[in-house]
């Protein structure tokens, strides 16, 4: 038998009908399937040695069943996988890429009322991330969210952030409150010297300028840190 048979044969189309995911999800719905099940409809055929779905939950091991971790895999490592092709291997990073942006709509809360809400939309944007980067919220005085914008972008363990660029951005979206979120991509929540530093003179700064300071929240993969919450903010 040849590959190409090999494959079809572990294909979708060759479990038994109970078992096929599309047929599942037309059935009992999406969210009765798992990971791995949703993944076998977008590869759709396996190998002469694993079916598609037991393919998936292969990689999924491998990324210690971590959806978030094996939308951090490159195409390279995910071509790895035999019967894993380029097209394979985008069509599952596209499919994390939307579930990431979809959470990141659906945790968009409107109002910021403490240091959970900023980690629930801004932890979508970040937990991804190989660098660190530097966000700003940026809300009326009603802690109404205007806008999320980018103010730095560095390496695996810093970034320099520029406070008249951090509060330029605030005064262009007419923002009087605003709160400054970054990552690490090491995974630890501890702030750094210059983390301090930069908290406490764009607090400083943001006083002169009228606009508050409400919280800088250090976000990792698994939880943060917050200063408001430590009663930081002012040192």
């Amino acid at each position: 038998m040849d590959n190409t048979s090999a494959n079809r044969n572990n294909g979708i189309a060759s479990l038994a009908t109970e078992d096929r995911p599309r047929e599942k999800m037309v059935r009992l719905g999406a969210e009765a399937l798992t990971n791995a099940e949703l993944l076998a409809i977008l590869v759709g055929t396996g190998t002469a040695e694993e079916s598609v779905i037991e393919l998936m939950q292969h990689i999924l091991r491998d990324c210690d069943n971590n959806i978030s971790l094996l939308g951090k895999r490159t195409v390279d490592e995910l071509c790895s996988y035999r019967g894993i092709g380029v097209a394979k291997a985008v069509s599952i990073l596209a499919a994390c890429e939307l579930g990431k942006r979809r959470s990141m709509v659906e945790d968009n809360r409107t109002h910021i009322e403490s240091s959970r809400d900023i980690y629930a939309l801004m932890k979508p944007r970040m937990q991804d991330l190989t660098v660190e980067e530097c966000w700003v919220i940026l809300m009326n005085q009603s802690a109404k969210v205007i806008a999320v914008e980018n103010v730095s972008r560095g390496g695996i363990t810093g970034t320099m952030v520029d406070v008249r660029m951090v509060l330029r951005t605030a005064l262009l979206k007419q923002a009087t409150t605003i709160a400054l979120c970054h990552n690490h991509p090491s995974g630890n929540t501890r702030p750094s010297r210059d983390d301090d530093n930069l908290t406490k003179r764009l607090f400083e700064a943001g006083k002169i300028m009228q606009i508050r300071l409400v919280d800088h929240v250090i976000v990792t993969e698994t939880g943060y840190y917050s200063y408001a919450d430590e009663d930081r903010m002012g040192f």
